[in-house]
């Protein structure tokens, strides 16, 4: 197998912290974006309040955010090639999780950006002002998953108790551990909960001194192909959500036109992804610097489509917010639909590609 060509320099210091590190307080997502933020400057400045009213673009720059598991709208330049036409330049930021782009989007780096369902719960309880935009197609749930070494005397989720797991705080696998959890009867603290970026872990479970980790492809495609690692449960059934496209509340508000082309064209790019699993991973081994055959998997496991926000999509998001707060993992309870624009702003930012679905 080909490993990725950044391991080796990742290995001196890894196996300490993963061994050493212990879960973070609540609000220490946002010293993990310190360097990330210097990459993109402040989102508020960028608002040209002089063009006229009404256009629906109020901007002549757009931060975009991606996490650094791959991003193909980022890599085939859509958006560039959509909006420079219009006056509207892209500025991308990177960041290793969905918690720490949302953590970006809540201090006014980032515009628009995707997570999974779990980090932007995560935010608004924290006092991010952000609005969702549209939901991602929800995926078979075999792309995250809790894995453990092959060789490992943890043979179920129940057999989990007491032992430490490792996962990104804030983010999906951090809903699917707690789900999980309480599929068999057991609780959040009835687990060691370790909170480090996947990134971080990759090379210390390759190495066999992760007990448990919870993550997501590519890198539980790197653990099962790489390190033959086992995983106890995937997604399936769990993960229903699929994430989201979601935006800071007044970029949205003054820039629906905008937000519209922007989810038109991630959508039509998700079509052409679907259809086309090799080229996406032809599109992401120069990035990711993975065996291409992985990248496939990868591909084949993602859904890239987009579908509107309802009701029903806002309900479940709330039930996975409660959820979380009955396990005590968020301070407080919220409500979700304060994360939400009205009916006439959904109709003015959602495609018709999308809405008609």
């Amino acid at each position: 197998m080909v490993l990725v060509a950044s391991f080796k320099s990742q290995q001196q210091g890894i196996l300490k912290r993963v061994l050493a590190v212990a879960v973070p307080g609540f609000m220490m997502i946002a010293t993990a974006i310190t360097g990330c933020t210097s990459q993109a400057p402040n989102a508020q400045n960028s608002i040209d309040k002089t063009n006229s009213p009404g256009t629906g673009i109020k901007t002549k720059v757009v931060h975009v955010g991606y996490q650094s598991s791959g991003d193909i709208v980022r890599l085939k330049g859509v958006l560039e090639k959509r909006l420079e036409p219009l006056g509207v330049k892209v500025e991308w930021a990177q960041f290793p999780a969905g918690p720490q782009l949302m953590e970006a989007m809540n201090v006014g780096k980032v515009d628009i950006g995707s997570a999974g369902e779990t980090p932007p719960i995560f935010a608004q309880a924290a006092g991010a002002s952000l609005v969702y935009l549209a939901g991602r197609q929800p995926s078979t749930g075999e792309g995250s998953g809790i894995v453990v070494p092959q060789d490992s005397p943890i043979k179920t989720v129940a057999d989990l108790k007491g032992k430490r797991v490792i996962f990104q705080k804030g983010s999906a696998s951090h809903y699917l551990l707690v789900k999980a959890l309480d599929e068999v009867g057991l609780k959040y603290n009835d687990v060691q909960a370790v909170s480090m970026p996947p990134g971080d872990v990759r090379e210390a479970f390759i190495q066999g001194k992760v007990e448990a980790w919870v993550t997501w492809d590519p890198h539980l495609a790197i653990a099962q192909k790489i390190a033959n690692g086992r995983v106890l449960r995937d997604a399936k059934g769990i993960a229903t959500q699929g994430g989201f496209y979601l935006a800071s509340k007044e970029f949205a508000k003054e820039n629906p036109e905008l937000v519209r082309l922007i989810l038109e064209e991630v959508d039509k790019l998700g079509q052409w992804a679907e259809a086309n699993p090799q080229e996406v991973a032809q599109l992401l081994e120069p990035e990711l610097k993975l065996d291409i055959s992985l990248l496939e998997t990868v591909s084949q496991r993602r859904r890239y489509r987009l579908r509107p926000i309802t009701p029903e999509l806002i309900a479940e998001q709330q039930r996975i917010a409660d959820l979380f707060y009955s396990n005590k993992v968020l301070p407080k309870q919220i409500d979700l639909k304060d994360a939400t624009l009205t009916p006439e702003e959904y109709a003015a930012i959602t495609p018709t590609t999308i809405s008609q679905k």
